[in-house]
């Protein structure tokens, strides 16, 4: 299967672009499991992991021989138990095994203690092995570096062989097609589509530069209708304190003035 994949890899690799199959791509292939072999931090964490292994699997079988003497002890005993008693030791049984299966998945299982500590036993070896391999690759003009040892194999490419954006731009070519409406809108697309990939770059960064003016322009006509509402509400509050104040001391006239009578009418009679 490796070799089938690498061979697939290879194959699209020479076939990218004829001006690379013309210049010569350049390849190169490490071999992970024996860096790891002579990498002596490795090893000893290695050997520390592999006694923890020993110690989880002496446990796990013994947790299981433990379930398997229950159950022929119950076997030998049955003629002499009750019913209820049976019924009673088989469940206990059932849960002992329960929870022996569950140790040994917690143990040794995808999502177990033995995977996730390999993982971080090769990570920070992986780690420096990559960013070798990408100084070597610069050193040498490489184009690839596989991993022999590894499934899918490629850990290094040039990122002039990378068609990631041609095949998002694809695949939003075929959603936007199915959505395409009316002959202007599929004259379009089709005009867009004749663009190469630097010039769709070039007019996407154009449509966000007009697009981020535009936020800017908004943001801008905000900011002031905010400040002309804030006048306007700050002139408002004026207007109505002063127009408060000023029935206020109206109120206050008018008062003193029907005081004032009421004195003079209160002193004639």
């Amino acid at each position: 299967m490796k070799k089938i994949i690498f061979s697939i890899l290879m194959i699209f690799a020479l076939g990218v672009t004829s001006a690379s199959a013309q210049k010569g791509i350049r390849v190169g292939y490490i071999d992970m499991e024996y860096i790891l072999e002579n990498v002596p931090e490795y090893q000893e964490a290695s050997r520390q992991l592999e006694n923890r292994v020993q110690e989880w699997k002496a446990e796990s079988e013994s947790r299981m021989r433990k379930v398997q003497n229950m159950r022929t002890q119950l076997e030998n005993e049955k003629a002499l138990l009750t019913p209820e008693l049976i019924e009673e030791k088989q469940a206990e049984i059932a849960y002992m095994e329960k929870q022996a299966l569950e140790y040994q998945q917690g143990r040794f299982g995808p999502k177990g203690d033995y995977i996730n500590q390999k993982k971080q036993l090769v990570r920070p070896i992986q780690d420096q092995v990559f960013a070798a391999v990408q100084e070597i690759a610069k050193i040498r003009n490489l184009d690839f570096i596989f991993d022999r040892t590894a499934d899918i194999g490629m850990i290094y490419a040039d990122q002039q062989y990378d068609v990631s954006e041609l095949v998002l731009r694809t695949i939003k070519r075929t959603a936007n097609r199915e959505q395409l409406q009316g002959k202007d809108e599929v004259a379009k697309m089709e005009k867009d589509e004749s663009l190469t990939l630097e010039q769709e770059k070039e007019k996407t960064e154009r449509e966000q530069v007009i697009e981020e003016r535009k936020s800017e322009r908004e943001a801008l006509i905000e900011k002031r209708n905010k400040e002309r509402d804030s006048i306007r509400a700050a002139k408002q509050k004026e207007f109505e304190e002063r127009r408060a104040k000023i029935l206020e001391e109206r109120e206050r006239k008018r008062d003193s003035i029907l005081q004032s009578r009421q004195k003079k009418n209160d002193t004639i009679n």
